[in-house]
């Protein structure tokens, strides 16, 4: 094929449809992939006017559904699959492809389409219910092993650095760290060095050396950061050295701690949708503090409240100067930008609560920060 050819080929692919001035016709590969585009891109969409329609769609029959999930996938890779499936939910509403179990498991399960799959958790049929499972656990497992153990590993590096003593016990001492800082007293005679200050860890692991309260907003919009904050709020439950809640919230409140063993299970037990009463929210996780100093609350919110206010904004002080350390995540996911109250977080900066939005991968980091006590809003300007 001349570059002409595959030039016209390209556009053609690009265009769609038989008059799209570029004279080239398509056929087998690329007649196929050609149709499972325009089943999604050349069907109508539900608020387009009946004169501008034009051909195309998955229609009504699941059959056909299933056929167009199984071509996307022979025709395209991993990430373009999941951009098309949103796209079929949110232009053509095919939601049946989140009701019926074979329907269901030929999707390519991502984080966007899980957030969509648990907003229908009430609707699902109970023979359908058990695939959603399969494809939440997938997901989920995916995203643990991208990030729990860097999670872990973050925040037991911060710990072991927030609980170094200077009198430790010899099983406790922190040789490599003991030696740098000695090593000017290196003695030449002795062949050794004779530290005159040992450092060492705490015993952290015997003790919880903090409380960390997640506080999410499980509004219709935070539907990604839902599914984030649960996984984190599971990796974190496990490590001895925290004590960890998960406090999920639209205009009621639902603590979902004692789930906290098996992300799956917290995920069905949110409820995607509805109000936001962040002041609510505040007010149940008041009752969880029981050491201001050693908490750290970390309210996922985009701030739309519909509660009251000005209490939201008296309860966040009245947090503040019990002494526990209160950060504002906007967002928690990778959607880029997000959409979120601009003067509710300006008055929380007023506050001395720093608001801005994170992605999963740096959630770990700013964990260790935090729990090093650093200025999170300085922290939140080096890394973005």
């Amino acid at each position: 094929m001349t570059d002409d050819q595959e030039r016209l080929r390209r556009w053609r692919l690009v265009l769609g449809g038989g008059d799209d001035g570029t004279g080239a016709g398509l056929s087998g590969t690329d007649k196929r992939l050609d149709n499972a585009l325009s089943a999604l891109y050349d069907a109508p969409e539900p608020d387009e006017e009946p004169d501008r329609r034009r051909t195309g769609g998955l229609g009504g029959s699941a059959p056909r559904v299933a056929r167009w999930l199984g071509d996307i996938r022979t025709y395209f890779p991993s990430s373009v699959v999941q951009v098309m499936q949103r796209d079929a939910v949110e232009r053509l509403g095919i939601t049946r492809m989140l009701l019926e179990p074979e329907l269901l498991a030929a999707v390519e399960p991502d984080v966007h389409l899980l957030g969509t799959l648990l907003t229908l958790n009430d609707v699902i049929p109970e023979e359908t219910k058990q695939t959603a499972r399969d494809v939440v656990g997938q997901v989920v497992g995916k995203l643990e092993h991208r990030l729990a153990e860097r999670t872990r590993s973050a925040v037991r590096g911060a710990i072991d650095r927030a609980t170094r003593v200077h009198r430790p016990r010899h099983g406790d001492i922190d040789w490599d760290r003991t030696i740098r800082a000695n090593l000017r007293h290196y003695s030449a005679e002795l062949g050794t060095i004779i530290p005159d200050r040992l450092i060492g860890y705490g015993r952290r692991e015997r003790v919880v050396h903090r409380d960390v309260i997640l506080a999410v907003d499980q509004s219709g919009s935070m539907a990604e950061s839902v599914v984030y904050a649960s996984l984190f709020a599971a990796v974190l439950a496990s490590m001895r050295s925290l004590r960890t809640s998960l406090v999920v919230f639209d205009t009621q409140v639902v603590d979902l701690t004692e789930l906290l063993d098996d992300p799956v299970e917290v995920l069905f037990g949110t409820q995607l949708g509805g109000g936001t009463d962040i002041n609510r929210a505040l007010a149940y996780t008041q009752t969880l503090i029981t050491r201001p100093l050693d908490t750290l609350l970390i309210l996922i919110t985009d701030l739309h409240e519909g509660g009251a206010r000005d209490q939201f904004l008296r309860r966040v002080h009245a947090l503040v100067d019990s002494g526990i350390q209160l950060v504002c995540l906007l967002a928690l996911g990778d959607s880029g930008t997000p959409s979120y109250d601009h003067d509710n977080a300006a008055a929380l900066h007023e506050l001395g609560v720093p608001a801005f939005a994170c992605t999963p991968d740096l959630f770990p980091d700013l964990m260790a920060a935090a729990i090093k006590r650093e200025d999170l809003t300085h922290w939140a300007q080096r890394n973005y």
